[in-house]
């Protein structure tokens, strides 16, 4: 009697274990794919940019989702705050034009804007980058960042990756 415990005590285990493995499944889309075309995007561009001033489009909104995808249009970015994020990281992909990028180096008196959002007037340590049509740019979260944009004309496609579902 005190063999069959340990063996009925080890077939439940491995019987619920099992149970449980073939009731998960892979995940089910919480809203619709996004699919633009270049000429879609490139219609998006000349749609914001027929407004003054720098402007952006939300491709796929962050409500509910850890993501925004954003079309972003810079006529002039001049004396930008530096930035950190503590819980998204950030892809831009440059469609047109050019800026420069500060990255890196840390926030000097920093300023917390909401939870988890730095601002600062300055940066020390970073690394000055400047990224034109076709570059790829991946900034981690924690990683203080700022753009500059001299001329007209500067276009991206902004990635951002959230740690968590946004409200």
């Amino acid at each position: 009697m005190i063999l069959k415990a340990p063996f009925i005590f080890v077939l439940l285990t491995a019987f619920c274990s099992f149970a449980a493995a073939q009731s998960a499944g892979p995940s089910i889309a919480t809203r619709p794919f996004v699919v633009k075309t270049r000429q879609q995007v490139s219609d998006i561009t000349k749609e914001i940019g027929a407004k003054t001033g720098n402007q952006q489009f939300d491709v796929a909104a962050p409500t509910g989702t850890q993501m925004r995808v954003a079309v972003f249009l810079d006529e002039k970015r001049v004396d930008d705050m530096h930035e950190v994020h503590d819980a998204s990281d950030d892809v831009y992909y440059v469609l047109d034009g050019e800026a420069t990028l500060m990255l890196g180096g840390g926030l000097i008196e920093p300023n917390q804007i909401s939870p988890g959002e730095w601002r600062s007037k300055a940066a020390s340590g970073g690394r000055k980058v400047v990224i034109r049509k076709g570059d790829l740019v991946v900034v981690p979260r924690g990683t203080p960042h700022q753009r500059t944009v001299m001329g007209k004309g500067f276009s991206m496609i902004l990635i951002k990756i959230f740690a968590t579902r946004q409200p």
